[in-house]
């Protein structure tokens, strides 16, 4: 088969490898119908991440077709289509058994991290792909829900919920700044509305991602290029900060400016992958009875979110502004990675 392999800092190839194959009995082998590209997978070919090494197949998202099952699945079949989640679930460990399965502590994820795929086994920008323990990683697609439309319940839509809206302790009536409009603060800008979020203010410096933002659901907008970008988002409150700040870049100045938004007794919920230290103004906060939130995902809220998809209520299929096949893997990497210029949030790479 063809997958798009990792050699090393700045070098991928789409290349002939071999078929994945039934290791364990709760595997399953997954034909790749439709995948798409991580933030994080440039971090990867960046060498931000030394755990991928020389021949890792890349990719940790996707929509696909079940093809072979390992002996002891049951609950599956072939011919399912398929969500693949970017957390890999056992199910019986003790992380798996708190809600914590971004902390599986399996025997292939033996670092106690749940995210495997693209990482420590091979995954899913390929044509087939193996699964572990499939029945706690694997989301049946009902009729109706498109590759598409599924393809941001891999990763970006559950990461945006259950990290930055539910971490972030949003509750009804509250005002939320989200800092930073890429596709996992459009993710949870679409979801903040599910905990009865009054305001949602959407903060880039990308004024085309703050157009998208308020279709998105975002009822302000404010661009931080400006030296009056604080006091635009106080003048959106009663001058005291927003209720909930959601921090969605992962940059020390955009963590800074999370904490500068906040209200006393509010929430400050990290969802930016952070490769640099950030200065935390602890004497400033901690009179504010300010909470500070991280995570990781579990993706534990996907199959919750796949209804609403379902029944139309959130429609996560705007998130695709870019196509592909397979074959053209590379040029997809080209154009995501240079998404303030051609304008991309999530891209589709299909058969």
């Amino acid at each position: 088969m063809k997958a798009l392999v990792y050699h090393g800092p700045g070098q991928k190839v789409w290349e002939d490898v071999p078929d994945p194959v039934i290791i364990d009995p709760t595997d399953v082998i997954v034909q790749v119908d439709t995948t798409t590209i991580c933030g994080t997978d440039l971090h990867i070919l960046k060498g931000d991440v030394p755990a991928v090494t020389d021949g890792r197949i890349l990719g940790h998202e996707g929509v696909g077709t079940i093809t072979e099952l390992g002996s002891a699945v049951s609950k599956l079949a072939v011919g399912d289509r398929v969500i693949i989640s970017c957390v890999t679930s056992c199910g019986s460990c003790t992380y798996c058994h708190q809600g914590l399965p971004s902390h599986c502590l399996d025997e292939e994820g033996a670092s106690g991290v749940g995210w495997i795929l693209g990482h420590l086994i091979d995954g899913t920008q390929a044509e087939y792909v193996r699964v572990p323990f499939a029945e706690g990683s694997l989301h049946k697609l009902p009729e109706g829900v498109s590759d598409e439309a599924a393809l941001t319940l891999s990763d970006i839509l559950p990461t945006g919920f259950e990290i930055g809206v539910r971490n972030g302790r949003v509750k009804p009536g509250d005002v939320v700044a989200v800092i930073g409009a890429g596709p996992v603060g459009l993710a949870v800008i679409m979801t903040a509305g599910l905990y009865g979020a009054s305001r949602v203010i959407a903060i880039d410096l990308d004024d085309n991602r703050l157009a998208l933002a308020k279709t998105f659901g975002a009822s302000d907008t404010v661009n931080s290029g400006g030296e009056s970008w604080q006091d635009e988002v106080l003048a959106m409150t009663d001058g005291l900060g927003v209720d909930v700040a959601i921090e969605a870049v992962g940059v020390p100045s955009t963590f800074t400016m999370a904490t500068e938004l906040i209200r006393p007794g509010g929430t400050v919920a990290n969802v930016g992958v952070h490769g640099k230290s950030v200065e935390l103004k602890l004497q400033e906060l901690w009179i504010k009875d300010v909470a500070i939130t991280t995570g990781l995902v579990s993706a534990t809220t996907t199959p919750m979110l796949l209804k609403l998809v379902a029944q139309g209520k959130l429609a996560t299929e705007k998130f695709v502004t870019h196509r592909f096949s397979m074959a053209d893997i590379v040029d997809a990497y080209d154009t995501f990675g240079r998404a303030a210029e051609t304008k991309a949030l999530k891209v589709a790479i299909s058969r």
